[in-house]
């Protein structure tokens, strides 16, 4: 695996341009757009892409250019109920020209100079360690696993390590990170306040340039970044590596020196052998983050003396004893529902449920009362949205034991009607979506990336201010393959949902 940072400006560029760095979400294959990405890259070539705005007439002969601010629904949007409830999380596509603009002009040559270097300056202190900048596989896995990989590798190990060293383990995170990042603390953190401040109107300081694209797609808001791609990820990461920064100069003016930080993207584990130093070293970087726009989570903040235990996360030492002796498959998949109580939304929860489909997957007949696993499963589905591609693979392999259509279609209906009573369902709407193409590809569902698979003209994304071939480009050139729609078959394949390529589980090393 390769750190972007440590990719030239030419790898950066084709690193982003990557369908997968577009989105990091869970989508069903037959959504494409790397043919798109490839197609607006070489429409825009070398050019600016305000020379490519629409204009309008302000008098006789006269125009002006219009401006992706002005317009709203720019980027498409869906949100993600996280919990159930009321919680969500909005995911966003980032419209095409935007996305290739912006990656353009942060892998410029002397931009992306400009950017290693700084983030050299937020690492700079061996004793605050960063794991979350993004990262290139160099084999079959895909980056996103990768970075799971590195997860458990850096963050989980080493907080074991750690234990040698310290007494004491602070926990916290940020809440509601993309959304509270201010778009001007992208240029503070790449040029320092000073500079940034003094020549905000610049728009060949990279950070002014990511703050405009920022802005362009957001209606000109200044509040929060678009979540779902792995460039915005790295656009975290400039604001949380000046955070970084401004924490270690903030401990050394204090002179403390027994500590440790290790950060994954806004979740931190700060170590020390006394708990009023961790405290301390809290209330610093709470300040810091006031600062930017952003605040600590209080209830996810704790303090523990039991390094060990708190350096691996309690759904996966839960899961760990509470998976051996499920004989039956119903049991099996009661003792998962268990988890999903104990452990909402958790990555025990997804990889268990993964080796429930590798046990089932064989199976052509048997003799369990389908409805109750399925009601059982919805369940699990229904209070774990981190769960949909994988249960709903289940779900559909579950539905293949069933011989009867007209009671299949009974069972798919009250799973619609289950989600239905919950509020912003356009992710799983897009799973059942995938569960139900090959059984009746025009069932309709209220979400616009589903009526957009049987209508290729419908448009997700507001162009209406690029000239006229640009437009026409985006809204012309397929998201949806119908090759793939074609190919795949009624039961969800492990391969369309799976995260790691094999079978091996970066949460259970094998043994020397």
């Amino acid at each position: 695996m390769t750190r972007i940072l440590d990719l030239n400006h030419t790898d950066a560029r084709q690193f982003f341009l990557k369908e997968e760095s577009y989105f990091n979400f869970d989508l069903p294959t037959y959504f494409v757009f790397e043919n798109l990405l490839n197609a607006v890259s070489n429409h825009i070539g070398g050019q600016d892409l305000s020379t490519l705005y629409s204009t309008y007439t302000i008098g006789p002969g006269q125009t002006k250019r219009h401006f992706p601010a002005e317009f709203e629904d720019v980027n498409y949007k869906f949100l993600n109920n996280r919990d159930g409830k009321f919680a969500w999380r909005p995911f966003q596509l980032i419209h095409p020209a935007l996305y290739v603009s912006l990656v353009n002009k942060i892998t410029e040559q002397a931009n992306w100079n400009v950017i290693v270097a700084r983030f050299a300056q937020f690492q700079a202190n061996p004793k605050i360690r960063c794991y979350s900048i993004p990262l290139r596989s160099d084999n079959q896995q895909s980056d996103k696993a990768t970075s799971i990989s590195q997860w458990w590798q850096a963050i989980e190990q080493q907080s074991l390590e750690l234990a040698l060293k310290y007494e004491y383990v602070l926990h916290t995170d940020i809440s509601d990170c993309y959304g509270s990042i201010y778009t001007h603390s992208v240029p503070w953190a790449i040029h320092t306040k000073p500079i940034a401040k003094a020549q905000r109107r610049d728009q060949n300081l990279i950070g002014n340039s990511i703050d405009k694209h920022l802005q362009d797609m957001a209606f000109g808001q200044t509040n929060g970044i678009p979540q779902g791609s792995v460039l915005m990820d790295f656009t975290a990461e400039m604001v949380l590596g000046f955070a970084d920064l401004e924490l270690s100069d903030r401990i050394q003016q204090d002179n403390i020196q027994d500590y440790e930080i290790i950060r994954y993207r806004d979740d931190y584990r700060i170590f020390s052998n006394n708990p009023q130093t961790t405290e301390h070293i809290t209330k610093l970087l709470t300040e810091i983050l006031i600062e930017l726009g952003m605040r600590l989570n209080a209830q996810k903040t704790i303090v523990s003396n039991n390094v060990i235990k708190n350096s691996i996360k309690s759904d996966k030492l839960y899961w760990m004893s509470a998976r051996k002796g499920a004989k039956g498959i119903q049991e099996h998949l009661l003792i998962i529902h268990n988890l999903s109580e104990l452990h909402p939304n958790s990555g025990s929860l997804s990889k268990a449920l993964s080796k429930f489909y590798n046990r089932i997957k064989g199976i052509t007949e048997t003799n369990q009362n389908i409805t109750v696993l399925v009601s059982i499963l919805v369940d699990i589905m229904y209070k774990n949205p981190r769960t949909y591609p994988i249960a709903s693979a289940i779900l559909s392999k579950l539905l293949s034991l069933i011989p009867e259509t007209e009671k299949k279609n009974e069972i798919l209906d009250l799973v619609s009607q289950r989600f239905e009573k919950i509020p912003n369902t356009g992710h799983i709407k897009i799973w059942l979506q995938r569960l139900t193409i090959k059984l009746d590809r025009q069932k309709q569902y209220s979400e616009k990336l589903c009526e957009k698979v049987n209508n290729q003209t419908l448009q997700i994304w507001n162009s209406d201010w690029l000239e006229n071939n640009l437009k026409t480009l985006i809204e012309t050139t397929a998201i949806i393959d119908e090759t793939v729609i074609a190919d795949i078959d009624v039961v969800i394949a492990k391969e369309e949902v799976e995260l790691f390529k094999t079978e091996y589980d970066y949460a259970e090393q094998p043994a020397e």
